[in-house]
């Protein structure tokens, strides 16, 4: 297999509609004999700045001295932009040798799970399998994921994080997640884990108070980051002009 051949078996796997679910990712990582269990995941959830948040996190721990697995979608130009290790100041998509041997080994097993109940996996299933068979054989010390889409049914739901971020929540893929601010906010609150911390920015009153519910209901110590920091801190203001033309800001304290 050539490495075009192998993306265009990636992208030939986008003509199945999108079917939230974890059965198929699941099926997949076992017949791959990989345990995500096995990685510190910071996992990562919301509407805007999802990207932001996993470049910042993932950037501080590889500037650290860690080996960081990065995970996002979409990507811009290059299919391995989704896939990448951090090093210090080194950044490396996943090699085009590693991942033909990845996509030729996944390949019978969609072909298997398709014939079950469950039907095909979908491309971001299968890319999401490959992402954690990927930084498990390179053995990182940290892996940053970037939720798919929502977080209860996500593929990349199937982790026990170290933290769970969630970013400002909004009305988006009401298709699949809910008519109102309150119903997505519960399904992103599906990365929410037992016991383990949450991180959150959200400021609409409707959305803080689902995070407070399901934090308090799985016993995870919620952390709000507050719009302006408080005295004897730094901080940092990024300011931009966001997609939809408004002027948005972020601000980085400690």
């Amino acid at each position: 297999m050539t490495y075009k051949q192998a993306i265009s078996y990636l992208y030939s796997l986008e003509e199945e509609r999108i079917n939230l679910g974890l059965s198929r990712i699941k099926s997949l990582l076992f017949n791959l004999c990989v345990s995500p269990g096995d990685l510190k995941v910071i996992h990562v959830a919301g509407t805007n700045g999802k990207g932001s948040v996993v470049a910042m996190v993932s950037s501080i721990l590889s500037y650290a001295g860690f080996k960081v697995g990065v995970y996002t979608s979409p990507h811009l130009k290059d299919f391995r932009e989704r896939i990448v290790i951090k090093s210090c100041q080194r950044v490396k998509y996943i090699p085009k040798k590693g991942l033909i041997r990845l996509v030729e080994k996944i390949q019978p097993i969609v072909k298997k799970i398709s014939r079950t109940k469950m039907g095909k996996p979908t491309f971001f299933e299968v890319t999401t399998a490959i992402m954690f068979a990927y930084f498990t054989q390179e053995e990182v010390d940290f892996a940053v994921l970037e939720v798919g889409l929502g977080g209860r049914l996500d593929a990349t739901n199937v982790v026990l994080p170290l933290v769970s971020v969630i970013t400002n929540i909004g009305l988006e893929h009401t298709d699949r997640l809910g008519n109102t601010l309150e119903e997505i906010a519960k399904e992103k609150c599906g990365i929410i884990k037992s016991e383990c911390p949450v991180i959150t920015a959200e400021q609409k009153p409707i959305v803080l108070k689902v995070i407070k519910n399901v934090s308090r209901q799985r016993n995870a110590k919620l952390i709000k980051i507050i719009p302006h920091p408080p005295r004897g801190t730094y901080a940092v203001m990024y300011k931009y002009r966001g997609f939809k033309g408004k002027m948005q800001f972020f601000d980085y304290y400690g």
